[in-house]
């Protein structure tokens, strides 16, 4: 009995200390939740804000007695604490501050002080008032069940038992340390020196890459989780929001209490929340967002006052994500994966996600040196291989006997819900290949389908890092079922540096491509289920050809392809090319390409052996050259081409987007069509506009006929806008785009190409549409008319009707 009332009297501590009162403030009349109200302490002289819904929880002590309840424009009351049941608080409007008058003047005030706010973001961003600054910090994410968690919905019940949370460990957990370093000219720079994630020995690239949370609400929008809302202090602050003092703080350094709600939520995407500002400097001193849709936000910051340098400076900031009406996805491993989807099989509530992130250590205006092109984000070697000592030091939160047995409970849950293999799965599927042990499946090879060989069936495989990381083997063997002819492909390549920067690859291919394709050495691999141009493509050429490339990253931002290369082409058709009084039926081709693409403003992760754009930014630019060269191994001609090509996209807050490509192709010498330039056309040859019904490419012009036009030189322009997608359901969520695109070009040889009736571009090619995206399952419809010098007789012939087809994976 006596150990027993010891245990009792160790455990009381914690009872007291541990208690919260939980609760939701509302409107005596509308029942309507009242946002950032004010919930007070007297005895501790501790206080929070209520959240959208009018929650809130608030800890408190032996000493805690009553709970001082105020809102602007109601009447403050004081309520006995009573931590065994959730309260239902309702304030009464004060009659005499609801007149028309007082309302203005709130409302002016608070203008007047955001607009102060923002004239002064020159003195107090840090951003943009410090030469330099730096710190370490330490980030730590969660998910687990919401148990614990208030719901609106549960307000109606007066008496909820308060649930405790699971003692076998969280649902998923990871942590990481990290250096930061700002300055002017390079902007900031993260060194990640610790991270490691549950279940998994390896740094999850997925997870590393994310952006969960912006560290300034002083920008023009503040991103949490890829999306952009607009900041309230942001250049058109007034135009998106609307502000009223709630309250005002007193103390050493006394604060404007600033409430802020969107204007038009409908057109530009917003968060509600409250902004702590100083009454002297009228900089940031704490900032809460929230947000309730398909996800339920809640984001926050503190800040610290440093004298010295007269500057608030953030020290803590914490992001809460729950699912929301359409119970919204998250992409955490690259995927689109639930919050729930792994969840333990026994949990009964839904998930949540919670990162917190404490600053410390930060210095001030110290001289620093950045390395050259070195990446937004770099990942220490020993990141993954830090002792528990290095953890113990550095962790600024608390890790519980919870969180330890985190790391047992999800391994073994990853490795029965085989997590890591999904991941591997879907990484390898974006870029087109399926793995299975040390091999890849190549799955663009697998089938195809074109007018001249019909379906085309094969498979492709190269090896992974199971087999090697310091090399690759690849081969690939198809069938035409209309040509009935077999095409293959063979080839191997090398690392030359460890870091992954540089290989070098010997292939050789017996196939068949496109007459007037140009493609650029440095693009992307990507993999679409279904390529609609090569449905209807009829023109191509036999090719035999060796190659050697060379892959090399002089940076994140900067990255080449050198290529020598000797081929053999013949034609699947009567054409002709016509030189030198010589008529060429088939011809040997040796040159030489290099190819560069510069994406100076994004950002990119880098390791040992990876380097991730994190953030993709624009413009981006692409350049190649090729020389071609006579007489080198038996070569029949000689030319030059260049091709160059700009990629811009704008994403605006009101969540629509434009996107801009311009392109421009110029080749001289003695140039045969098959290595000349078309304009990606994607209408078939056929007579009646249901008989051209087809699929609408990406980038391609869908009212000109394939084979209509070859140029030897050509300007290309085109744009789409997309607006804000509209959601009906999971799997309908349709977009309208407004698409616009343009090309001129001319031949200069046109005399020489024998056997092939085609046109120039030399009066310019124009043609308007419109898509509606993602009507059902991917699927929407696209129109598109063809004006200007090319107009046809026939109006039906102008017009194009096709499917689009766009999967998100």
């Amino acid at each position: 009995m006596q150990k027993l009332l010891l245990l009792l009297l160790c455990c009381l501590p914690n009872f007291i200390l541990g208690q919260q009162q939980k609760g939701f403030v509302l409107d005596q009349s509308t029942k309507a939740p009242l946002p950032f109200a004010s919930v007070y302490l007297p005895a501790e002289k501790t206080s929070v804000f209520t959240n959208i819904d009018g929650s809130f929880e608030i800890d408190v002590t032996q000493q805690s007695q009553k709970l001082e309840i105020s809102y602007l424009g109601y009447q403050t009351q004081y309520i006995p604490i009573q931590t065994d049941r959730i309260l239902k608080i309702h304030l009464n409007p004060k009659a005499e501050n609801l007149g028309e008058v007082s309302i203005n003047t709130t409302y002016l005030a608070a203008n007047k002080i955001i607009e102060q706010a923002i004239t002064r973001k020159q003195k107090n961003d840090p951003d943009l008032k410090l030469n330099s600054y730096q710190y370490s910090s330490y980030n730590k994410l969660i998910i687990d069940n919401e148990s614990q968690l208030l719901e609106f919905n549960q307000i109606d019940q007066d008496n909820l038992a308060i649930k405790t949370l699971i003692e076998k460990g969280r649902a998923y957990l990871t942590e990481q340390i990290s250096n930061f370093v700002y300055t002017k000219e390079k902007g900031p720079k993260e060194t990640i020196t610790a991270t490691r994630t549950a279940g998994f020995e390896k740094p999850v690239y997925q997870l590393l890459s994310i952006k969960v949370q912006s560290s300034s609400w002083y920008k023009d929008s503040y991103t949490i989780f890829g999306t952009a809302y607009a900041g309230p202090l942001g250049n058109k602050a007034f135009k998106n929001y609307h502000y009223k003092i709630l309250d005002t703080l007193t103390g050493e350094q006394p604060a404007y209490v600033i409430y802020f709600h969107p204007k038009r939520q409908q057109v530009v995407a917003g968060l509600e929340g409250i902004l702590h500002i100083d009454t002297t400097s009228y900089a940031i001193q704490k900032a809460k967002g929230q947000l309730r849709g398909n996800l339920i936000i809640n984001a926050s910051q503190d800040f610290e006052y440093f004298p010295t340098e007269n500057i608030w400076f953030p020290t803590k900031q914490s992001l809460t994500l729950k699912p929301g009406k359409y119970q919204q996805e998250v992409a955490i491993f690259g995927g689109n994966i639930r919050l729930g989807n792994i969840s333990p099989a026994s949990s009964e509530s839904p998930l949540y996600l919670k990162a917190t992130q404490t600053n410390q250590t930060i210095i001030f205006n110290k001289p620093v040196s950045i390395t050259k092109n070195q990446s937004a984000v770099t990942l220490s070697e020993k990141a993954t291989q830090q002792p528990e000592s290095f953890w113990q030091k550095n962790r600024t939160i608390p890790f519980t006997k919870r969180d330890e047995n985190t790391f047992t409970s999800v391994s073994k849950q990853i490795e029965q819900e085989n997590i890591n293999r999904k991941i591997d799965i879907i990484e390898n599927f974006k870029i087109g290949y399926f793995p299975i042990s040390f091999l890849n499946i190549d799955l663009r090879k697998l089938v195809k389908y074109n007018n001249y060989e019909s379906f085309r069936l094969g498979t492709g495989l190269i090896t992974n890092d199971k087999l090697s990381s310091n090399f690759r083997l690849h081969n690939y063997i198809v069938y035409g079922f209309k040509d009935n002819q077999i095409k293959y492909g063979f080839g191997g390549a090398l690392k030359l540096n460890k870091n992954n920067r540089s290989w070098i690859d010997v292939s050789y291919i017996n196939d068949i491509e496109e007459v007037g394709a140009y493609q650029y050495l440095t693009d992307y691999q990507s993999y679409s289920l279904f390529e609609p141009r090569l449905v209807n493509i009829n023109f191509y050429y036999k090719i035999k050809e060796w190659s050697s490339t060379l892959s090399h990253r002089f940076s994140p931002q900067l990255k080449s392809n050198w290529q020598l290369s000797h081929s053999a082409i013949d034609q699947t058709t009567g054409y002709r090319y016509e030189t030198d009084s010589k008529s060429y039926k088939d011809y040997r081709i040796s040159k030489i390409g290099i190819g560069l693409e510069w994406s100076p403003f994004s950002e990119f992760l880098t390791s040992s052996n990876k380097i991730i754009e994190l953030e993709k930014n624009y413009p981006k630019f692409s350049i190649q050259v090729e020389q071609a060269f006579r007489n080198v191994f038996n070569s029949d001609f000689s030319f030059t081409k260049i091709g160059a090509k700009i990629n811009y996209s704008l994403q605006q807050l009101n969540q629509q987007t434009t996107e801009v490509i311009l392109e421009g192709n110029y080749a001289v010498g003695q140039l045969p069509l098959t290595h000349s330039f078309h304009a990606y056309p994607n209408n078939p040859t056929k007579d009646a506009l249901l008989q051209r019904f087809s699929v609408a490419g990406i980038r391609t012009f869908e009212t000109m006929y394939f084979s209509e036009f070859f140029s030897d030189k050509q300007l290309n322009l085109q744009v789409k806008h997309f607006f804000k997608s509209w959601y009906l359901w999971e799997y309908s969520q349709p977009q309208l785009v407004l698409i616009s695109r343009h090309a001129i070009g001319d031949m200069t040889q046109l005399n020489n190409h024998i056997n092939l009736d085609f046109k120039t571009l030399n009066h310019g090619y124009n043609e308007a549409g419109l898509e509606v995206n993602q009507l059902l399952m991917g699927f929407g419809i696209s129109a598109a008319y063809r004006y200007g010098a090319y107009h046809l007789p026939n109006f039906e012939d102008n017009i194009s009707l096709k499917f689009t087809f766009n999967l998100k994976l």
